[in-house]
């Protein structure tokens, strides 16, 4: 059992770690000329791992954190796809896109707003451009079950998407209604019905934690629900509340949001009741079962996190393509604009629609490894660590390690000679165990409105 007075003490803001250093160190001191020459430069040995931001939906969540353009007309999403079309076009001017795709995901918005038919259109283009995609690729796309049919499933399916990602939040009445998100439990058990007959080979189910009017019983109840659907994998996701970014949350009454004791019961019920039903826990919020290539990854220490979330297909150069999408290559990470209006004019001009990022120096790829290590694996290896980066971790890091002791003496975690490992119940707060070693953190400490909360 947790110590709930004890966690709670450790709630504060902190990154997610999709990236080290975060998006809030990307500007545009990166410049596009630096860019263009990197993405020249990369080695043309490494695989490709592809995302496409299809940012369109009919209405807000609002609970949702994702770029999102709200619509209901289709000349703006037959426009977009004239411009990710374009988009590719340029790209391939820089990037020699014949290197072998390993991994491609369909993110929103809504990727199944697209009708089908422009479903297809868009595989077709991207296929064209790269047409080597490896014979067991991960290929997936996220899905409202409120915008699914069978014959947008069929292309998917027909195209070689062999994952697919349920939004599925709470299946609680009155917690839909004031996220503004009513979806009752028959639609979702449709939508995972047809990714069995389609032959996805894992699908996967997101629920939130910590929205409002959500309490311990009411997400039992949703617990209970969502095992129906015999998911291959759970994502199970801390709610973050940033009104400050996100104009749609600030419809959500904060009064009605359950406080971190709450949540913390509830993530500790979610922890027992997915292990009593053969799950187990990957990385920070996911669960799979244990035939899943995701756990046999984590207990060979191999599972890589980028802004895609876990996967076993490390050592790829991820491309962004589309509004807001983010690419990462060896040394640097880059966003494309944000803005449509922006992201057109670029294209427009003959340019990628990149606009800003960053260059890692020796300190921030240093930091990386231990932070990507501990958020995907739990541990660090020191040793293997101090043989990568001919450093002394000891010396290197003497204020990391003395943050880190309080998270000892709670027993959250181990340090020893030669590692630094995660305890069971320490990996609820992986976000904290790694911002001791995240440098730019000092710059983000006065500001209570930068990060969502940890718990």
């Amino acid at each position: 059992m947790l110590d709930f007075a004890k966690f709670t003490k450790y709630s504060r803001p902190g990154p997610r770690y999709t990236s080290y250093p975060t998006a809030l160190e990307f500007s545009d001191s990166y410049t596009y000329d630096t860019y263009i020459k990197n993405v020249q430069n990369q080695d043309a040995s490494r695989p490709l791992s592809l995302y496409f931001h299809l940012p369109f939906c009919r209405s807000a969540c609002y609970f949702c954190g994702c770029n999102v353009v709200f619509t209901s007309k289709d000349d703006k999403k037959v426009r977009y796809m004239d411009y990710l079309k374009r988009e590719l076009e340029i790209l391939s001017k820089h990037l020699d896109t014949k290197r072998k795709v390993i991994q491609m995901h369909f993110g929103g918005g809504t990727p199944t707003y697209f009708s089908a038919q422009q479903l297809q259109e868009i595989i077709a283009e991207i296929k064209a451009y790269f047409p080597n995609f490896i014979r067991d690729a991960e290929v997936s796309c996220e899905i409202d079950p409120r915008h699914i049919n069978e014959e947008q499933m069929q292309t998917l399916s027909q195209a070689g998407f062999n994952r697919v990602s349920f939004g599925l939040q709470d299946f609680n009445e009155k917690v839909q209604v004031a996220v503004h998100r009513i979806q009752p439990y028959a639609i979702t058990k449709e939508a995972m019905d047809l990714a069995r007959k389609y032959k996805m080979q894992s699908v996967n189910v997101d629920l939130i934690y910590g929205l409002p009017f959500q309490t311990l019983e009411t997400f039992k109840e949703t617990l209970a629900l969502a095992l129906t659907l015999e998911p291959d994998r759970f994502a199970v996701f801390n709610y973050a509340h940033v009104p400050w970014l996100k104009k749609t949350m600030r419809k959500i009454d904060e009064t009605t949001l359950p406080l971190p004791d709450e949540k913390l019961q509830i993530m500790q019920y979610t922890i027992d009741f997915l292990t009593a039903n053969g799950y187990k826990m990957i990385g920070m919020d996911h669960f799979a079962k244990p035939e899943d290539e995701l756990f046999k990854a984590i207990e060979k220490g191999e599972l890589h996190r980028n802004f895609q979330g876990y996967t076993t297909k490390g050592g790829a150069d991820l491309i962004g393509i589309g509004l807001t999408s983010i690419g990462e290559g060896i040394g640097s990470y880059n966003q494309n604009f944000k803005d449509m209006a922006l992201y057109e004019e670029a294209i427009d001009g003959g340019k990628l629609p990149f606009e800003r990022g960053v260059v890692l120096n020796e300190d921030d790829r240093i930091r990386q490894y231990v932070i990507m290590e501990l958020m995907s694996n739990f541990k660090l290896d020191i040793k293997r660590f101090e043989k990568l980066y001919n450093i002394n971790f000891k010396e290197y890091f003497a204020d990391a390690i003395e943050a880190l002791k309080p998270f000892e003496e709670d027993a959250l975690l181990v340090m020893e000679e030669g590692k630094i490992e995660c305890s069971e119940t320490g990996t609820l707060l992986i976000r904290n165990i790694a911002m001791p070693f995240d440098a730019y953190m000092k710059n983000h400490a006065a500001s209570q409105k930068t990060f969502s909360k940890t718990v």
